[in-house]
């Protein structure tokens, strides 16, 4: 069984920086891809960037040159740990912000980290 850990929300305003960071631990893991989702009040959960198990990352087009998300080490079967790093920051971006792993098993998911982007 995986846990996942998020950490690294708050406030900020606008154009500020924030970093989250998302630490999966298990044993053993098999990590496809850990990738970070959020969500905004009334609104429906949308992915935000994702890292793969050969380094390839990928972003939503809103996030594209703001957003960075990298990893500790290439992935392993005890714990692995991911960071997004988000510059230029708009209130447009308030949400909690969820960590998603993806396994062969399956997906899981952290309890989220709220991001608030004062104007």
């Amino acid at each position: 069984q995986v846990q996942v850990a998020e950490s690294g929300g708050g406030l900020v305003q606008a154009g500020g920086s924030l970093r989250l960071s998302c630490t999966a631990t298990g044993r053993p893991l098999s990590v496809n891809t850990m990738a970070w989702y959020r969500q905004a009040p009334g609104k429906e959960r949308e992915f935000v960037a994702g890292i793969y198990s050969n380094g390839q990352t990928k972003y939503a087009d809103f996030v594209k040159g703001r957003f960075t998300i990298s990893r500790n080490n290439v992935w392993n079967n005890v714990k692995n740990t991911v960071h997004l790093q988000m510059n230029s920051l708009e209130p447009e971006d308030t949400a909690v912000y969820y960590c998603n792993v993806n396994q062969a098993w399956g997906p899981s998911w952290g309890q989220g980290t709220q991001v608030t982007v004062s104007s």
